[in-house]
């Protein structure tokens, strides 16, 4: 009970719980939903898993923006932030596997590396940082996020929401001229390409962590 009074005399519970934290957490929440919104056979469901993502990204964008100005920067939220933008993204980029399984000419036909391969590049370069910001923290040590990191963080969601929306897009003009041509994107062989540049940042922006820890 006195080491709970302490923190709360110290402010390390408040600082947790603090707005930027909280939607942090809140992001971890949604990340399933999505997944399991986009993943229904439903129209409408892969509508509102678009809703879903958005609301996600932009509370991605308002806690940093409110930390920033009223100086709510804490360890914790350093390191909540960024798994939560993980955890996201990495959800739809297992959503985007998952849908190609069903629908093979989703994101082109071209794969001369498979899709599978490339998403799970993208998910275990964030489970190695994820670690070692984890180890960091324990230490005691600050983890800043490099601008190469927060650039592949921008790419990533800028990605995902395109995809996503053109989905729900689709949908709501199924059967039509401007419905095919979204289609007839969604299909073609720039998204694959796409997602290997995302892929090839991802992993450079895990190398540089490495060489810039051992430099």
């Amino acid at each position: 009970m006195n080491a709970l009074s302490d923190k709360i005399e110290t402010g390390e519970i408040s600082s947790r719980l603090n707005l930027p934290n909280t939607l942090s957490l809140l992001r971890i929440l949604l990340a399933p939903v999505f997944l399991f919104l986009f993943l229904s056979e439903s129209d409408t469901s892969v509508f509102f898993s678009f809703i879903v993502y958005t609301f996600a990204a932009l509370t991605d964008w308002y806690d940093g923006w409110y930390a920033r100005k009223y100086g709510y920067k804490t360890r914790w939220g350093q390191f909540i932030d960024p798994l939560a933008d993980k955890i996201l993204t990495s959800s739809a980029f297992i959503g985007f596997y998952l849908l190609k399984q069903k629908h093979p000419m989703f994101l082109g036909s071209v794969e001369f590396i498979p899709i599978w391969v490339l998403v799970s590049i993208i998910i275990l370069r964030d489970i190695i940082l994820t670690v070692a910001r984890s180890v960091q923290e324990l230490k005691g040590k600050e983890f800043r996020t490099s601008m190469i990191s927060k650039t592949k963080t921008f790419i990533q969601m800028t990605f995902v929401f395109l995809v996503i929306g053109l989905l729900s897009v689709e949908t709501l003009f199924e059967g039509t001229g401007a419905g095919y041509y979204i289609l007839r994107y969604l299909q073609s062989n720039i998204n694959y390409y796409l997602l290997l540049i995302i892929t090839l940042l991802t992993a450079a922006s895990g190398f540089a962590y490495i060489f810039e820890k051992n430099n």
